[in-house]
């Protein structure tokens, strides 16, 4: 018999949405057959797996050991130690400054990205162990594509998982994004469309008019500084789209210097040539909370901010004393 004692990352969530993190190798089937035959109670009573958690709940599951072994395995990825930009930490997120280069999720098996590098960084500080993994893992909350780098939140705690991902669905929290473009940008504009996907090529393509799949998008724009022909260009990320900024100022004449899928290949070469420059000069440089839902309701009116970094200065050397 294994006893199964619900704490704070398990509550919230229904009984059978937890049995299958659990019981990860085992069908749907079994869960619920075992759900129907009592071999799995909840607080000593039968249950059916609709009922919701709260911390304390015992669920007890009247398996051999053996059985439990052979449907509850868990895999921790071995990672290459990472030393994380940790700009903010508490008992339910991380704020971390993404270095270009890093995968925020990983898009393959075999893949190494924020996610594990997260999950690894609290096993060693013991905040994390392998059994809470068998029913709770870390996640990125928000994602940044491989080459744009800044601010990342990550959930430690479910809790924390949970109101950081209301937050982004309602908007409350304002996300701002510093960018580079080729030439001067004249004034501060405010811009909408919609935002057609191609899932096969994972590229998008930015219309004035709605069409069947397509979403609506509004960024913000504006010019901080310009320096020898580029101008440095405050973001501010109204909705959250795939690629929405890359695709969204190279529609209204202004693609992102160093783009490689939306940018101007001419601005690119120079780029190349004259800076060294070979990604997308695009970085989310501040996130601040108007309000947050239970348990982070203490961040609300809390701004973090992650500076430029060095890129940027080939550039122009001022700009990376942003933050």
């Amino acid at each position: 018999m294994k006893e199964i004692r619900v704490t704070e990352n398990e509550a919230g969530q229904r009984l059978d949405k937890l049995l299958g993190k659990y019981l990860n190798l085992a069908g749907k089937g079994f869960i619920y057959k075992m759900l129907r035959k009592k071999n799995i109670t909840l607080n000593g009573k039968k249950c059916d797996g609709s009922e919701k958690l709260a911390v304390g709940d015992q669920i007890r599951l009247f398996l051999s050991d053996d059985t439990v072994e052979k449907f509850s395995q868990v895999k921790v990825q071995k990672v290459k130690k990472t030393s994380l930009d940790i700009l903010y930490e508490d008992s339910h997120i991380l704020l971390i400054n993404k270095p270009a280069g890093m995968l925020s999720q990983k898009a393959k098996a075999d893949d190494q990205s924020l996610v594990e590098y997260v999950t690894d960084y609290l096993l060693d500080k013991g905040e994390l162990t392998k059994e809470d993994l068998k029913t709770f893992r870390p996640s990125v909350c928000n994602r940044l594509d491989r080459n744009t780098s800044g601010l990342v939140a990550a959930g430690k705690s479910l809790a924390g998982l949970q109101a950081m991902a209301e937050a982004f669905k309602d908007r409350s929290l304002r996300k701002y994004y510093y960018c580079v473009v080729k030439g001067k940008v004249e004034g501060r504009a405010r811009v909408s469309g919609f935002l057609l996907k191609d899932e096969k090529t994972n590229q998008v393509a930015v219309l004035r008019e709605p069409a069947a799949g397509s979403s609506p998008i509004t960024t913000v724009y504006e010019p901080v500084s310009e320096y020898k022909g580029y101008t440095l260009l405050e973001v501010e990320l109204v909705t959250g789209r795939t690629h929405q900024i890359r695709a969204h100022l190279a529609s209204e004449g202004h693609p992102l210097v160093g783009d490689g899928k939306y940018g101007d290949e001419q601005v690119n070469r120079e780029a190349r040539e004259r800076f060294g420059i070979r990604r997308q000069m695009l970085h989310s440089h501040k996130m601040e909370f108007s309000r947050l839902p239970k348990p982070l309701d203490y961040l609300a009116g809390k701004s973090f901010t992650a500076p430029l970094p060095q890129e940027f200065a080939r550039i122009c050397p001022q700009w990376t004393g942003r933050e």
